[in-house]
């Protein structure tokens, strides 16, 4: 049976299917529908500091997690943005695609539900995001229309979902808490996945530099053969690119 992401307003506790293990071949059955990116509220803006002020993501396991709720808001976002969106909603609902996306999305909303949950119980989390994805994707094109100022649905998750994978990869180093450390592995390699299907999508469709798709040059270190990991440092900039005023994050203790 085809399952169909819920309406946002659907808000079930998260899944702990997360926490097991996945099989390759199995990817696609597991699709936890869970809450989608909470609103946050960005607090600490002084009268007369800067009109759109970085969110500081703090220090320690509340820091990585809060970096990386961040990644996960932002792709929960830009999912439900896809199912609701033009391009989607053109697909056979039999066709392979149109079940591919609609994991996908539900994935994302499981992720970034199990990381909110995880920062409910600690001191620090951080509570607003709001993207500018609607200003920046045509959710009508599948890929990039030359000329038209904007992304096309699959090259968007491209970006996002190589960014998330290379940011969890080099966020992982500063836990101090085992616990905390597993639930990221476990999540990156989802994302990994994530990363590998669209990848593959675009090679399909001639699209350039991607090497064998999942394992492009762009992403995996040509030497070590290991997939690329970004500092905090590197991934905020082009994070926040997608991230109104206000809503941008910085990450001074995590450097």
């Amino acid at each position: 049976m085809l399952r169909t992401p819920p309406a946002s307003a659907d808000i079930p506790a998260a899944s702990a299917a997360l926490l097991n293990p996945i099989r390759r071949r199995s990817f696609f059955r597991y699709a936890g529908a869970t809450a989608g990116a909470a609103a946050l509220v960005l607090a600490g803006c002084k009268k007369n500091e800067d009109t759109s002020p970085t969110l500081d993501l703090g220090a320690g396991d509340v820091g990585v997690l809060n970096y990386l709720y961040a990644l996960e808001q932002l792709e929960a976002s830009f999912y439900a943005k896809v199912v609701g969106g033009n391009y989607y909603g053109s697909l056979s609902k039999t066709s392979a695609e149109f079940q591919a996306l609609s994991d996908l999305a539900l994935h994302e909303r499981n992720h970034a539900d199990l990381l909110r949950t995880t920062l409910g119980g600690l001191s620090g989390g951080i509570k607003v995001l709001t993207d500018t994805l609607s200003d920046q994707v045509n959710f009508g094109d599948r890929t990039t229309v030359a000329g038209s100022g904007k992304l096309g649905v699959l090259n968007a998750a491209r970006q996002l979902e190589d960014l998330g994978v290379a940011a969890y990869n080099g966020a992982v180093r500063y836990f101090t808490t085992a616990s905390y450390l597993l639930l990221a592995a476990k999540i990156v390699s989802v994302e990994a996945r994530h990363a590998a299907y669209i990848r593959d999508l675009l090679r399909a469709d001639g699209a350039a530099g991607l090497g064998l798709g999942f394992i492009g040059p762009d992403v995996v270190d040509p030497t070590t053969r290991l997939e690329l990991s970004l500092a905090p440092a590197a991934v905020l900039p082009r994070l926040n690119a997608f991230l109104a005023p206000g809503s941008q994050l910085s990450a001074p203790s995590l450097a």
